[in-house]
């Protein structure tokens, strides 16, 4: 049986597309990204693909994402923390070679204190190079 993507495909792109690195924008809830696939750079309709930076010592603002799923890959740093759940009382350690799922809507926080930056090849499915983000203040002094 063939998996088949239910959104509608661009009728415009009708071959592959080679993706030169761009700049790098801070998001809305601190990381850094740095898209390469996305629809503002080849026109994708489903799928978002690039890298995301957390400095050393920094931390993202609490936030979910409503509308996507996020798959990352760590690719170099020490360790970070990522606190999820609908109080952020879950913690999970992620270090290099470690994949780290994030499901549509769930609240969460990453931690570097680490003095080294932490690195992440990251896949969502929402192909915006800024994606939807819904901060959540009330959460950000629950993670130490």
């Amino acid at each position: 049986m063939k998996n088949e993507a239910t959104q509608p495909k661009n009728p415009q792109i009708s071959s592959a597309k080679v993706v030169r690195g761009s700049g790098s924008h801070v998001a809305e809830q601190g990381s850094v990204y740095r898209s390469g696939v996305s629809a503002e750079s080849v026109g994708s309709t489903m799928l978002w693909l690039g890298t995301i930076s957390l400095p050393a010592g920094r931390r993202t603002r609490a936030h979910r994402h409503e509308g996507h799923e996020t798959a990352l890959l760590m690719t170099a740093g020490q360790e970070i923390e990522i606190w999820s759940g609908s109080e952020l009382e879950q913690c999970e350690l992620v270090h290099a070679g470690d994949y780290l799922f994030i499901p549509a809507g769930v609240p969460h926080v990453a931690v570097n204190r680490s003095t080294e930056n932490a690195e992440f090849l990251g896949a969502r499915n929402d192909p915006a190079a800024n994606e939807s983000v819904v901060l959540m203040p009330e959460l950000d002094n629950i993670v130490p």
